[in-house]
């Protein structure tokens, strides 16, 4: 691929191809999930990245052996389906809890001498509400119609997997953009000198659970809503 090429293609595209390129683009500050369909050309002019930089790093990556259990692309809906429900939304469900209680700790705490965690548990708050929400409506409605249309094509139900997936899309870039305020505002989840121990695990939490919505916005977003899309 030359230069121009890679310049102009979508980053959620290329790291639907080698999910390790998704390492590089993290690096750099790039959405490879909610912005997936931004290209690079695009990522890079609004973040003063150098393109020729970028693609020998994303080269680099891929001409590593790639280990096909992480070829997501390759998956069956119904496996990547499978998937997406046991591992990324089991994860959710059991790291939303704890996120509410240690941001909503560390905001009545230490929120007179730092007010944005107060905004901060406001933020997690409304993603929690969101996120509950946008699983039950995946798990009960979008999955179950993708898996029926699979197994009878000629039903009524690719109506529903596309008005689904235009709200889901919606959902997505919200609750993504929250993390990015929260990574922003936090300057990549760094703890002031008065931290305390509730204060260092509440600000590990989030950046573990943002690093784990990336991978799982970005498989829906870019690999099986497009896959579902073309049934």
């Amino acid at each position: 691929m030359n230069q121009i090429e890679f310049k102009n293609r979508q980053i959620g595209e290329i790291v639907a191809d080698d999910f390790r390129t998704s390492r590089v683009f993290t690096e750099v500050g790039i959405d490879f999930c909610c912005g997936g369909k931004q290209t690079v050309g695009q990522a890079c002019d609004e973040l003063g990245i150098d393109v020729s930089t970028l693609e020998i790093k994303v080269g680099e990556i891929k001409q590593k052996e790639i280990n096909a259990n992480l070829n997501f692309k390759d998956w069956s809906l119904n496996f990547l389906i499978d998937y997406i429900q046991n591992v990324h939304h089991t994860y959710v469900k059991n790291t939303l809890p704890e996120l509410l209680f240690y941001t909503g700790k560390i905001a009545s705490v230490h929120g007179e001498r730092h007010p944005e965690l107060i905004q901060i548990a406001n933020d997690v708050k409304n993603v929690s509400e969101e996120l509950t929400l946008h699983l039950e409506m995946e798990e009960n409605v979008l999955f179950p119609a993708i898996l029926s249309f699979l197994a009878n094509p000629g039903n009524d139900t690719k109506s529903t997997i596309v008005s689904e997936i235009t709200r889901m899309l919606g959902e997505h870039d919200f609750a993504g953009g929250v993390f990015d305020k929260i990574n922003k505002t936090t300057e990549g989840y760094k703890t002031p000198e008065d931290a305390c121990n509730t204060y260092e695990v509440a600000f590990k939490t989030m950046k573990q659970f943002e690093d784990d919505l990336h991978v799982h916005v970005h498989l829906e977003n870019n690999i099986l809503f497009p896959k579902a899309l073309k049934l």
